[in-house]
């Protein structure tokens, strides 16, 4: 499986790690609801079909990206940064030197 990386473009699914589901939501860090910390560490959902996912690209800009992967078919629909605006040290060193 290819994941396109916005920054390094396609990349083995080698080079990432899965980090989880996107669509999840932390409780609030101070909360005590038990019920809904179980819920949040053990309860997954197996959808069939398109799926947010959150992966890390560990070898190679280790930016954090959002992917839509079909669970089926295991076609990806789109990757973006998770958070915008990304540009790695590297690439902002290159650009300030032009």
């Amino acid at each position: 499986m290819l994941i396109t990386c916005p920054y390094c473009g396609p990349r083995d699914v080698i080079e990432f790690t899965y980090q989880g589901d996107g669509n999840r939501e932390r409780p609030d860090p101070a909360s005590q609801n038990f019920e809904a910390w179980n819920a949040y560490v053990y309860d997954r959902l197996n959808p069939a079909g398109d799926h947010n996912e959150i992966w890390q690209h560990s070898g190679g800009c280790r930016a954090h990206l959002r992917v839509v992967r079909n669970t089926l078919t295991h076609e990806i629909s789109s990757v973006a940064f998770m958070r915008g605006g990304h540009i790695s040290a590297a690439r902002r060193k290159a650009e300030d030197k032009s």
